[in-house]
């Protein structure tokens, strides 16, 4: 790494010229601090109209260094039960670190999310507002973090598995079935897994935006996925995706367990189990052979216990980190 010696420049994100560059950007981030997130453009793309609460031209940062992209913010905000969440997300070009881009562009990225709150923009506004990095993703600026005054609050766990046929028994729960996905169960599937999620930390006002965005994903292949009914009740699902351009980037076969769930009536029958090793038996019949997924550290429901007895090993731990968003 080197310090910028280049002047630097600030400026708002410009959708029609810069996704190229802001997902050459985030992959070159991703490789130098060991995530495995290498989006095409189209995935940025898509990942940067997902929610209803973010607009690229708005609530972006662009850092350049002689008209090259070395350092990108988005600013975001969830309404998280009784508090609201402004959400950072930091990317710096491993050349240009060092060099005080990613503080400018946090302390942008504080005083932008301010003034949504102030202007009416940025949640209710009697409601508690922190700010912060989250998931695995935030470890990468954890001594930025720290000197900014933020605190860690929670830890998030990537897990991993050779898909290699060993699976632990577990069958699917009496009365229960799975059933192919179809167009019209979308609806019940994603409800299902909302309700299932209301009992995890921090869980999240999910909107009309993200049950679009989430079913008109890049290599959306809902056969991949393991959603058991009980009559016309969904009791839980794994909901898992295979992205083939980053696989083919990072020289592996791997597939996410993107979404476990599982709601309440059905809870501590082994579903959550059934499901994961249907799954797991499918990515072997798809010629995959490696699994991943992630967890909260603190998971009410044991799922790290229950992940680990799957065969899952942790391979990093991420940090969640939080402050008061200090507003005038």
């Amino acid at each position: 790494m080197r310090s910028t010696v280049a002047p630097v420049t600030y400026r708002a994100f410009d959708p029609p010229r810069d996704y190229p560059a802001a997902a050459a950007l985030v992959s070159a981030a991703n490789v130098d601090d060991g995530i495995d997130w290498l989006p095409t453009s189209q995935v940025l793309e898509h990942a940067f109209g997902s929610s209803a609460t973010f607009t690229p031209a708005v609530d972006a940062r662009v850092a350049e260094v002689e008209a090259r992209m070395a350092g990108l913010l988005t600013a975001d905000w969830r309404q998280r039960g009784e508090k609201v969440v402004h959400e950072l997300e930091l990317w710096v070009h491993p050349d240009d670190r060092l060099s005080g881009i990613g503080n400018d562009l946090v302390a942008w990225g504080e005083a932008h999310e301010a003034g949504r709150v102030a202007a009416g923009a940025g949640g209710p506004s009697g409601l508690r507002h922190e700010i912060g990095f989250g998931g695995v993703d935030a470890t990468a600026n954890s001594d930025l973090a720290v000197r900014r005054g933020y605190r860690a609050v929670r830890y998030f766990i990537e897990m991993r598995r050779r898909v290699d046929g060993h699976v632990p028994d577990a069958p699917l729960p009496e009365g229960l079935e799975v059933r192919p996905v179809r167009p019209e169960d979308h609806r019940r599937i994603w409800d299902a897994d909302v309700d299932a999620f209301r009992d995890h930390w921090e869980a999240s006002e999910r909107s009309e935006t993200d049950f679009a965005s989430w079913f008109s994903r890049p290599h959306l292949d809902t056969t991949l996925w393991q959603v058991a009914w009980d009559g016309g009740e969904v009791a839980g699902s794994v909901m898992t995706s295979v992205d083939p351009d980053e696989n083919a980037r990072l020289g592996v076969r791997r597939a996410w367990l993107d979404h476990i769930s599982v709601r309440r009536p059905w809870r501590q029958r082994g579903l959550a189990a059934a499901l994961i090793g249907a799954t797991l038996d499918l990515l072997l019949e798809r010629g995959l052979d490696e699994a991943g997924l992630g967890v909260d550290a603190e998971n009410p429901s044991g799922a790290l216990r229950l992940y680990e007895r799957m065969g899952f090993e942790q391979v990093r731990t991420g940090i969640v980190y939080r402050k008061e968003l200090p507003l005038d």
